[in-house]
């Protein structure tokens, strides 16, 4: 088995005993990004909707770091604190993702790392 670290400086770095993402095969298992600002490591300013987009920004950076794209993501799990976001969530997905869309699991937690409302970890097929 071949596990090989992705990373990159366009997305914040893992704030633990993680990698941004591992490359085995032709599959990337992509950790959960959270809002961060990479350059900052803090949680961004602004709404729901600000917050998300950053999320996706961040698996973007380590899609193309991996040598993919979003649209390359086979399964993507999404983790909220308030499911009263998920419409919102499904909104920006629209932005970030063709059809068809990968497949999904949206789950309600009790809380997430550094007081972040949603996180979302992806695998990606090259």
């Amino acid at each position: 088995m071949s596990k090989t670290p992705i990373v990159t400086d366009q997305a914040p770095s893992a704030i633990g005993t993680y990698s941004q993402a591992i490359r085995s095969g032709n599959l990337v298992f992509m950790s959960g990004q959270i809002p961060l600002d990479p350059a900052t490591m803090e949680l961004v300013e602004g709404d729901f909707e600000a917050r998300t987009r950053r999320v996706f920004d961040n698996l973007d950076a380590v899609a193309t770091a991996a040598g993919g794209s979003l649209d390359q993501i086979i399964k993507l799990t999404i983790f909220l604190t308030d499911m009263g976001n998920f419409a919102t969530v499904n909104r920006v997905m629209e932005d970030y993702f063709s059809q068809p869309f990968p497949a999904r699991a949206a789950l309600g937690v009790a809380s997430l790392p550094k007081g972040a409302d949603v996180e979302a970890e992806a695998i990606l097929a090259l």
